[in-house]
């Protein structure tokens, strides 16, 4: 049986039989039509990229993409939505991990999501650029998910401070101060990474945690 070149694209289904179901083959076109779409706008910008862009990163047909998305913003915004799973994942994984090791106190389970959070987006920069700068270049309805996504990272905050003794008396208090952090490191966050410094976000823990402390300590 012949082997892959050494040079072959290994995103791209081997030719003639492989033995996957059209379930797997369309997984398998779909994940790298995202892929192809979250590198061809961080590269070029939401507005300058087109589907041939797209496709040709991806190495699939057009009539294949337009059996999978309606059109590039259809793409866009399913590579957005992955750009946030990723990110959540993650988070949602650290929290477990937070939970087994016994941490209780509030401010530093958020110390430790903040880090997993600005090490992911550093990690991560293409998803980064994407989920962060180019969605707002996509108009009215990636900014909504955009700002669904960002609800569930205030879950995330709340839930980590929840039934806190003093944390702003709780309630719609409380998550409104989750809220106001979630949008100060957001601004903070889209801001490097708009001009091109996605590797320094770990840098901005030390002061978005002593940011974090005044807010989510206030009486």
């Amino acid at each position: 049986m012949a082997t892959p070149t050494a040079d072959a694209d290994p995103r791209r289904l081997p030719r003639g039989p492989h033995g996957l179901t059209r379930e797997q083959v369309e997984r398998s076109q779909r994940d790298r039509l995202l892929t192809g779409a979250a590198e061809a706008v961080a590269a070029k910008g939401y507005a300058a990229t087109s589907v041939a862009d797209i496709i040709e990163r991806a190495g699939v047909s057009r009539t294949t993409f337009y059996q999978l998305f309606d059109d590039k913003l259809d793409c866009f915004l399913a590579a957005c939505r992955m750009a946030s799973d990723v990110v959540l994942a993650v988070l949602a994984e650290e929290l477990v991990d937070i939970e087994s090791g016994g941490v209780t106190a509030p401010i530093d389970k958020l110390d430790r999501l903040l880090d997993a959070y600005l090490r992911t987006l550093a990690d991560f920069p293409v998803l980064a650029r994407v989920f962060l700068v180019e969605v707002y270049a996509a108009g009215t309805q990636a900014i909504r998910q955009r700002r669904d996504s960002l609800e569930q990272f205030v879950d995330l905050i709340a839930e980590a401070h929840r039934g806190r003794p003093g944390f702003l008396g709780g309630g719609e208090d409380q998550r409104f101060a989750a809220e106001v952090l979630v949008g100060a490191v957001s601004s903070m966050v889209t801001n490097a990474v708009g001009v091109g410094e996605a590797d320094d976000l770990p840098d901005l823990h030390a002061p978005l945690m002593r940011l974090a402390t005044r807010i989510l300590d206030a009486r």
